[in-house]
């Protein structure tokens, strides 16, 4: 196992990608902190998967400082931070409220921030061990071309692209890897949440049309899994990617790669 004898923790770890992150961190052999809003999560019911569940709203420095503090007091380090917490609010800037705005980066940049902050202390501990630390920040193929109707959510993706740059920068002298991974389209209740939306997403249509049609669009004529995401986290995390820092690693099928008035 990759991860034996690591310690992890994952904001968003009661959502879709964050679930499927949480498993197979642990089936690599870390020791698990998934860190959400409740129990549940974005999901109906809490598949018990033996990870260690901290309530945490990632947009409260207080919050986050507590998390570190208890995972000091417990393993004394931190080997790997997923900030996979995020929100996504389908409206263009003129239909978006401040408080709407304000929601969306405090969710996506400013928890990216708050626990990165917190977490490097824990993390040059692991680092100083002689191996690598690991943070894998969640931008989005947003943050590179855009949706229409989802101007915030874009705006964030781009600042967090921006920060994870800045981060690996200025952390890997210490020996703490940041990198972000940038999803398209992946079965998850945000992306259901987008098919059922009145903004870009399904505007009152037919779901299983509108889920071909998105299939469609992607070279690979499918969209992907959590399970897609949690492989390539699995990577990052590990020591195999001890040389990987400071990139933006795109996994959506190839949908951004195609000139979209040639696809056929």
């Amino acid at each position: 196992m990759k991860l034996n004898g690591k310690v992890a923790l994952v904001t968003g770890g009661r959502g879709g990608i964050g679930r499927a992150v949480v498993k197979r961190l642990m089936k690599e052999g870390a020791a698990v902190y998934a860190a959400d809003l409740t129990e549940n999560g974005s999901l109906p019911t809490h598949d018990n998967d033996g990870s260690h569940f901290v309530q945490l709203d990632v947009s409260s420095e207080e919050g986050a400082m507590s998390v570190m503090s208890g995972i000091s007091n417990e393993h004394g380090k931190l080997d790997i931070l997923v900030n996979a917490a995020g929100i996504e609010i389908e409206k263009t800037i003129e239909q978006t409220t401040l408080e709407e705005w304000n929601q969306s980066f405090a969710v996506n940049v400013t928890g990216t921030f708050l626990t990165s902050k917190h977490s490097l202390p824990l993390l040059r501990k692991a680092a100083a061990s002689g191996t690598t630390a690991s943070i894998i920040n969640f931008g989005s193929y947003d943050g590179f071309i855009a949706d229409p109707g989802l101007a915030a959510y874009c705006a964030t993706k781009g600042a967090v692209h921006a920060l994870t740059r800045a981060m690996a920068c200025d952390h890997g002298p210490e020996g703490i890897r940041v990198n972000a991974i940038c999803p398209g389209y992946i079965d998850t209740p945000m992306l259901q949440s987008f098919f059922e939306g009145e903004g870009s997403g399904g505007d009152g249509g037919d779901i299983d049309s509108l889920q071909q049609a998105v299939r469609d669009v992607h070279p690979m004529r499918t969209y992907g899994t959590p399970e897609d995401i949690a492989n390539l986290v699995n990577w990052l995390a590990s020591d195999e990617a001890r040389y990987a820092s400071g990139q933006l690693w795109v996994l959506d099928g190839g949908l951004s790669a195609q000139v979209q008035q040639m696809r056929l």
